[in-house]
């Protein structure tokens, strides 16, 4: 399958690679299906194009290069959506990054810790979970000693 995106150009789609979101993303509810695209020269950043609307992508990337550890539980609708079993090892976790270009500061990177992205690898089906509450945990590493700092 040939898809077109506006950043991206054409691409090549195997449809058994394609991510449904049934409920879209919020804000974009008509955008149910999606594609990982390796962002070149980066090991860290993934696009995730929209197959319904060339306009549509998103930067992302794991939450665990940012040193982001997520516990959370899902809903059991949540987890109707996702199709899961009691195999919790097909989930992946993804948050979308978005750039800051205020006029007033540097432009930086940031990502939406409050919505992961949460995709059952196996299914090929993912949602948006939004967390009321994120608890802050930092974790400092020194040369023979493992420090958690937490948060509420």
């Amino acid at each position: 399958m040939e898809i077109k995106s506006k950043l991206l150009g054409e691409q090549a789609v195997d449809p058994d690679t394609i991510i449904t979101f049934p409920h879209g993303i919020p804000g974009f509810e008509s955008d149910t299906r999606f594609k990982f695209f390796h962002q070149e020269g980066s090991d860290i950043v993934f696009w995730l194009q929209s197959l319904d609307n060339d306009e549509v992508l998103f930067s992302v990337a794991h939450p665990t290069h940012f040193n982001i550890n997520y516990s959370f539980t899902l809903t059991d609708e949540e987890e109707a959506t996702l199709d899961l079993e009691d195999n919790h090892d097909d989930l992946i976790i993804m948050i979308i990054l978005h750039k800051n270009d205020g006029e007033e500061e540097k432009p930086t990177i940031k990502g939406s810790i409050k919505s992961p992205l949460v995709i059952n690898a196996k299914a090929r089906k993912g949602i948006q979970k939004v967390l009321v509450q994120v608890e802050q945990s930092v974790t400092l590493t020194e040369t023979s000693n493992e420090i958690d700092l937490s948060a509420s």
